[in-house]
């Protein structure tokens, strides 16, 4: 059954009929007063780019962290031992060990986050890879997870810090905060988020990098804001 539009989200859907682009304070806005929802809604950024993903050097991949976080308490799990796993637990990770974690993972535990693992634990940790990999939890080199300064990623991804990754169809979803943000915190998230993005323009891409970019909260309208003036504010 559809879902059933409410007056609010009906009198913001009007205005923005015919308004090709909104200047990002004005979106941000607009869309904290569209988040209605019962619950916290999401703020998000999608963007989509001119790269081709089936190209490796054109793959925009990378992690940030949000001044103001996510407004979400991840929870992290550490493969490590002896004392990078006391180093993990001190940092506040939520589950740390070894092989008790692949064997509850190999038994269809999924209940955290982001994973964590130092160096030495991906051989044990490559087992998983079918079961992890498919959920987007499998540890990587490239976005952080896996090093020796388990610490620091335990860290920074308590923190805020946040995965951004291209899709098949030059896509990038990611989360800028809650609507309960206040609108500078928002804002200050989207141009740091926003601002990673640009600037990791891969050097093959060729003609506009930054196609779209739309601001949305879990249940509300998505609100486009201009795409070159996105770019040329980090030039």
């Amino acid at each position: 059954m559809p879902r059933k539009s409410g007056k609010r989200y009906r009198q913001l859907r009007d205005r923005l009929e015919g308004q090709q682009s909104f200047e990002l304070d004005e979106a941000i806005r607009l869309v904290k007063e569209g988040a209605t929802a019962k619950f916290d809604e999401t703020i998000e950024v999608a963007m989509r780019l001119g790269v081709n993903p089936k190209h490796a050097d054109q793959i925009v991949r990378g992690t940030v962290v949000l001044p103001h976080g996510t407004g979400r308490v991840q929870r992290v799990l550490v493969f490590a031992d002896g004392e990078k796993a006391a180093e993990a637990r001190d940092a506040g990770a939520d589950y740390v060990g070894v092989d008790d974690l692949v064997e509850r993972i190999q038994g269809g535990w999924y209940d955290f986050d982001v994973a964590v693992a130092m160096p030495t634990m991906m051989p044990k940790v490559g087992r998983l890879g079918k079961l992890l990999g498919p959920r987007g939890l499998m540890p990587n080199p490239k976005s952080g997870t896996v090093t020796m300064d388990i610490a620091r990623a335990v860290e920074e991804i308590k923190a805020g810090k946040i995965e951004y990754r291209v899709d098949r169809g030059a896509n990038i979803h990611a989360p800028i905060g809650r609507a309960s943000f206040e609108a500078l915190k928002l804002r200050e998230n989207a141009l740091t988020l926003l601002e990673t993005i640009v600037r990791a323009r891969p050097a093959s891409a060729k003609g506009q990098y930054v196609r779209s970019v739309t601001l949305s909260s879990t249940m509300g309208i998505g609100i486009p804001l201009d795409p070159i003036a996105i770019a040329n504010m980090f030039r």
